[in-house]
């Protein structure tokens, strides 16, 4: 089944689920699109969004937007609780939200999770449309209909499958990136590479120099090739009881190592890289990855820098910290490992003793 298409413009991934179908666009300029995804039965339009990205491309958004209010998320792993989405939802109310209300979450991959968890929860269910303006966030987060708060005990453990109506990925908006924020969400493209694209993770490799710079056709391709990734394995697994879980490779690590840390310390594609390093090294332990690819893997992760320090952390409290991930199943862990680049298994059955060991070494360096 077909999944992409070329038109005039840009690329159209399409994402089918039980919930919807809808599509992904990758097009220069389209941030400004989202008032062609509008239901026609539309009330009001609450885009959900941080004052600084609305600083930015809000006249670019708004002049689109017929009847709209604007509801400033303060931004941050912190503030991505329930006491957050509660203060929105009031805002909604207070503004005359209804059944016909929309959402449109603009923002990074915190705003995607928080906005399109407003949408799946107000008055039982209201439409969202995602414009992620992080690469993160548009190789990730806004595709998929996954949507979340954190708890104390673990990131995103209250939350909801809510597909969007539209995913609007405009590569455009990448340029006024902090190098830290692009180069965190390559680790995302690198983890796509590494579950189901052998190419997509040699051009990474190859490519590294492009890739930095911002190449428009290197970077839109490596864009393109990861969110069709996601739009095939989510048309496949729209909740995650199977193949979906090969998206989570590096995350349950990454996940525990936020929540060790108060959410506060890392950007999550940071921890999500740390975290791949940690699999492929239990990869490797568990005898299911070769030392030569998982030498390959670290390295090229290692190459896009942005792997802070870790040398005061305790490997125990990570391990520790697994037993509250949502992929733990009668309490047991479970973890995605590479079995070569481009494909990897799923499975609980691994050594305790290798997990703290991959986690001791990762940490080490």
């Amino acid at each position: 089944m077909r999944h992409t298409t070329w038109y005039n413009r840009g690329l159209i991934h399409a994402v089918r689920t039980s919930q919807r179908n809808y599509s992904a666009i990758i097009e220069r300029g389209c941030i400004g699109r989202a008032a062609e995804f509008l239901p026609s039965n539309v009330s009001t339009i609450f885009v959900v969004t941080e004052k600084r990205v609305w600083d930015r491309y809000g006249a670019q958004i708004a002049g689109t937007l017929p009847n709209h209010e604007v509801l400033f998320f303060p931004g941050g792993e912190v503030n991505k609780r329930m006491a957050s989405l509660e203060a929105l939802a009031e805002q909604m109310v207070e503004r005359g939200a209804d059944r016909s209300s929309v959402v449109i979450a603009v923002g990074g991959g915190i705003v995607n999770d928080v906005g399109g968890f407003l949408a799946a929860v107000f008055m039982r269910g209201i439409p969202v449309i995602q414009v992620p303006t992080t690469l993160l966030a548009q190789v990730d987060a806004s595709v998929g209909g996954k949507t979340g708060v954190n708890l104390c005990g673990g990131k995103n453990l209250i939350g909801s499958f809510h597909q969007p109506l539209a995913v609007l990925i405009d590569p455009l908006v990448l340029a006024s990136l902090p190098e830290r924020e692009f180069c965190a969400g390559l680790f995302e493209i690198i983890k796509c590479g590494i579950i189901a694209d052998a190419q997509l993770f040699e051009v990474l490799r190859a490519e590294q120099d492009r890739v930095l710079a911002q190449d428009s056709a290197t970077l839109e391709r490596v864009i393109s090739d990861s969110v069709r990734i996601k739009a095939e394995v989510v048309s496949a697994d729209e909740k995650e009881g199977g193949l979906r879980r090969i998206l989570n490779f590096g995350h349950t690590f990454g996940h525990a190592l936020e929540a060790e840390t108060g959410y506060d310390r890392f950007l999550h594609g940071e921890a999500v890289g740390w975290g791949m390093l940690a699999a492929t090294e239990l990869s490797r332990l568990e005898g299911v990855l070769a030392d030569a690819d998982a030498q390959e893997i670290a390295a090229c992760i290692h190459s896009y820098h942005g792997i802070p320090p870790l040398d005061d952390i305790d490997p125990a409290r990570i391990a520790a910290r697994l037993r509250s991930d949502k992929k733990t199943v009668k309490g047991r862990v479970h973890f995605v490992l590479a079995e070569r680049i481009g494909a990897t298994r799923i499975t609980a059955d691994v050594s305790d003793e290798n997990v703290l060991a991959a986690i001791r070494t990762t940490l080490e360096g």
